[in-house]
This record gives C-alpha cells, sequence and structure tokens, in this order.
C-alpha cells in the first residue's frame, strides 16, 4: 500500500525561491529564501521535525496502551 507523506512545491519568483511543504501530519509549511540550498535545507528541517514529533508521539501512545 502507497501513501503520499509530503507534497513539495518550489517556485522563483523575482529571485526569490519559495517552497511549500503540505502533509497530513504536519499540516502546511511555508519558506522563502533568496538561495535554493536554504530553502531546501529549511524544507529538510521542517519535515525532521514533524517526523520526530509524530514519532515521538506515536511511542508515547504505544507505551500507554502497553504495545511497547
Amino acid at each position: 500500500m502507497e501513501e503520499t507523506l509530503y507534497c513539495i512545491e518550489i517556485h522563483k519568483d523575482k529571485g526569490i525561491y519559495l517552497g511549500k511543504i503540505h502533509s497530513n501530519v504536519g499540516g502546511m509549511a511555508e519558506f522563502k529564501n533568496h538561495r535554493i540550498e536554504s530553502l531546501l535545507t529549511d524544507l529538510i528541517n521542517d519535515m525532521q521535525l514533524t517526523f520526530d514529533s509524530f514519532s515521538n508521539s506515536s511511542k508515547i501512545f504505544a507505551e500507554n496502551k502497553g504495545e511497547i
């Protein structure tokens, strides 16, 4: 079974890069930067923070249910 985790859009307008991340877990986040490398770093950091937060809450839920 396949599930889309993130939908990422990147646009460039007047020398500024705009990145949007859409996910079922983290909602929507938007980032702007003049450098594509910095924008990609921001996008990756946001995805990592969302994943870490989701993983921690899933672990806590499982522990409370006695599954771990």
